[in-house]
């Protein structure tokens, strides 16, 4: 029996029927039949089923061009790139919950910043001007009484040339807001969250950037970070590791 409830249902439903999730998801599940994986191992070869998928989802895009439904299919490819890794991961997520495998106080959205239980923990506010982070995903525990209990916001990249940075910068402002310190009174930096949200990163690292010096201090600034391809790291996580880390900390 399913452990979600109607609205995760629904999210679960409209993901399977976008056009370009069809063949992505069609892949994931081919590529746990061929390596005899779980879906939780699964996660850790995300990189896998999106390369594998491009020339189904390349077909899809010359059909909706033919039919006159897309204008620009290089625009569109780009909307797709980043937005497919997304839902590919708050549906595998939904997948795994419904299967008992996160606990069903547990709840993941891709709109956080508007979300009525997180807002408040994500904004900081500096003079009379907010900050929000760059967030694709959070998920989030709440209590018995529907209030929000713990937070993991996360950034999505399928690329750590896409932004990545302006994250751990708003962990580091988290940091000053919530220590007492002259910089926070020189630039008279507030949070009114009584608890931190846990900051995270998530990556598939198409173009294999994730040993660069750079790019490996950046990720000491997050609480946890991951990755969707099977490598042994002692800076980032597979992917597949998402589950227990959510269970035990949220």
């Amino acid at each position: 029996m399913t452990s979600l409830n109607e609205s995760e249902l629904n999210d679960l439903s409209k993901i399977s029927q976008v056009y370009y999730m069809i063949p992505i998801l069609s892949e994931l599940e081919t590529h746990q039949k061929r390596h005899g994986l779980d879906l939780a191992q699964s996660l850790d070869y995300l990189h896998d089923v999106l390369v594998n998928s491009k020339p189904s989802v390349e077909r899809l895009l010359d059909e909706r061009q033919n039919n006159g439904q897309i204008k620009d299919k290089a625009q569109a490819r780009k909307s797709i790139a980043g937005s497919a890794f997304s839902q590919l991961v708050k549906y595998t997520f939904l997948k795994l919950k419904s299967q008992g495998e996160i606990r069903s106080n547990i709840f993941i959205t891709s709109n956080p910043a508007k979300h009525a239980l997180i807002s408040d923990m994500v904004t900081i506010g500096v003079g009379d001007e907010t900050q929000k982070p760059d967030m694709d995903l959070a998920i989030y525990s709440v209590t018995e009484t529907n209030q929000l209990n713990k937070c993991f916001i996360i950034s999505l990249k399928t690329s750590l040339r896409e932004r990545a940075g302006q994250t751990y910068k708003w962990k580091l402002l988290l940091e000053i807001a919530t220590s007492d310190n002259p910089i926070k009174e020189k630039y008279n930096i507030t949070y009114k969250s009584t608890s931190m949200p846990l900051v995270g990163f998530v990556t598939v690292n198409f173009y294999n950037e994730i040993n660069n010096p750079q790019h490996r201090g950046m990720f000491q600034f997050f609480d946890r970070a991951f990755i969707g391809k099977p490598l042994k790291s002692d800076f980032i996580e597979n992917l597949s590791r998402l589950p227990r880390f959510v269970n035990e900390n949220l």
